[in-house]
């Protein structure tokens, strides 16, 4: 297969004492993306495609969207980081052919640190308007369960490759044969408003369960089950080691290159379309379908209870859709009419509270054609009600929308999955 080769530069396996996150997080981070840049293109023909397919060949480039320059075509808009050292010939070569070109971000270590938003350290306790580490959203599921034991209970439901448990909270008045809806939150570690949005979730719910209608409602009605951090072992290095580090990390290769695409790796057309089979590339789909630890405990789960979940929600940015199968062919689903009234209502009720814009559509005519992903794996498993939410924003921020942009984020998105909740309750069989 053609591949995008995008190599690690730090390779390290040490696992960093939670007290030290914050400072070593920095540390890292200053040393790796200071004057780093993010450039956006929109390729006119296929010369210029095939320029930037070259370019990635020849210099280290971090696609942000696409995934990766297998999936560049024609009128996309093509957003990639360069580092400092790079960055200037990067430019040059596009400009001596004609690409033209606009600067999204000029320093990737300054926009790292707003994340924050000009605080020099991340809070020290669980907020829900806060990036939390690892460590802390570990602790608050326990609390969380233990706070509301007639609401929520926490479930481990496996390990990650470097064993850390792997929690999932059941959200819900629990009372014989429920419907489920099954929602995960961080299968890319880079994408930080994901995690945020599964811990909002669950504290709108344990908080207004009782107060608001709709909540209640569902609550009595359905169960859910959050999966706050997918990915954790990435997760992790993003804090400690590579904020921009997107794949989990496993070393199932021969190479000196981490990690396999978690959202390649589920048995839903593997390895055929969107991948590589290179393990240095960031769309790595692993040695086989389910290969990683993380996929195979999900997959597992699901597997045991798909009596009762009939929706799956899978929580990603950036790039402000709401998607639905299929993405490994351009054919459309059995339901696809069905799904795509469903995500035209679930995006008007987002767009209601601060106008925030959102495409909707099946995953492959509305981004790109990709083989493997766990929103396509779970309707051809039988669960109709298949989603993929990309959140804020379209790129002036990327993957580090600072925190201030939280809290409106999880508002609007609330509306949207309160939105397809009720359908499924209502429509499910």
């Amino acid at each position: 297969m053609d591949c995008t080769c995008y190599r690690e530069r730090r390779n390290t396996k040490r696992i960093v004492p939670s007290g030290l996150i914050v400072a070593i997080f920095a540390l890292v981070s200053a040393s790796s993306f200071d004057r780093a840049k993010v450039f956006r293109v929109k390729p006119q023909n296929g010369r210029q495609v095939k320029f930037i397919k070259d370019l990635a060949s020849i210099k280290q480039l971090d696609f942000w969207h696409p995934d990766s320059a297998l999936d560049v075509v024609t009128h996309m808009e093509v957003d990639f980081h360069v580092s400092a050292d790079q960055s200037r010939a990067v430019q040059t070569f596009m400009e001596q052919n004609g690409i033209q070109y606009e600067v999204l971000l000029h320093n990737l270590q300054e926009e790292i640190e707003k994340q924050s938003d000009g605080k020099k350290n991340f809070t020290a306790r669980h907020h829900y308007t806060k990036y939390n580490s690892w460590d802390m959203i570990a602790a608050w599921t326990a609390q969380i369960a233990e706070k509301y034991p007639k609401l929520v209970s926490r479930i481990e439901i496996g390990n990650t490759f470097e064993q850390r448990p792997m929690y999932l909270l059941q959200v819900g008045k629990v009372s014989g044969r429920k419907k489920t809806i099954f929602m995960d939150c961080g299968i890319h570690a880079r994408e930080w408003i994901s995690h945020a949005f599964c811990q909002w979730f669950v504290k709108q719910a344990t908080r207004t369960y009782g107060k608001d209608k709709t909540m209640t409602y569902l609550l009595d009605n359905l169960n859910f089950y959050v999966l706050p951090v997918f990915n954790i072992d990435g997760y992790v290095w993003s804090w400690t080691k590579d904020r921009l580090w997107r794949k989990n990390r496993s070393n199932n290769s021969n190479t000196d290159c981490i990690g396999t695409d978690l959202n390649r790796n589920f048995n839903a057309a593997w390895g055929t379309v969107g991948v590589s089979d290179d393990p240095c590339s960031e769309v790595y789909c692993g040695t086989a379908a389910e290969s990683e630890k993380e996929t195979k405990a999900v997959a597992t789960f699901i597997r045991e209870n798909l009596h009762s979940i009939k929706g799956y929600l899978t929580i990603h940015s950036y790039s402000q859709m709401l998607l639905f199968p299929y993405g490994y062919i351009s054919r459309k689903a059995p339901s696809h009419d069905e799904l795509n009234k469903v995500a035209e209502e679930a995006v008007e009720a987002l767009s209601s509270l601060y106008g925030t814009k959102y495409k909707y559509g099946a995953s492959a005519t509305i981004i790109y054609p990709t083989s493997g992903s766990s929103n396509d794996w779970a309707y051809d498993e039988g669960i109709k009600y298949s989603f993929g939410f990309e959140l804020r924003d379209r790129g002036r921020y990327g993957f580090l929308l600072p925190q201030s942009k939280i809290k409106p984020t999880c508002k609007e998105t609330m509306l949207a999955v309160m939105h397809i909740a009720k359908y499924i309750l209502n429509h499910a069989s």
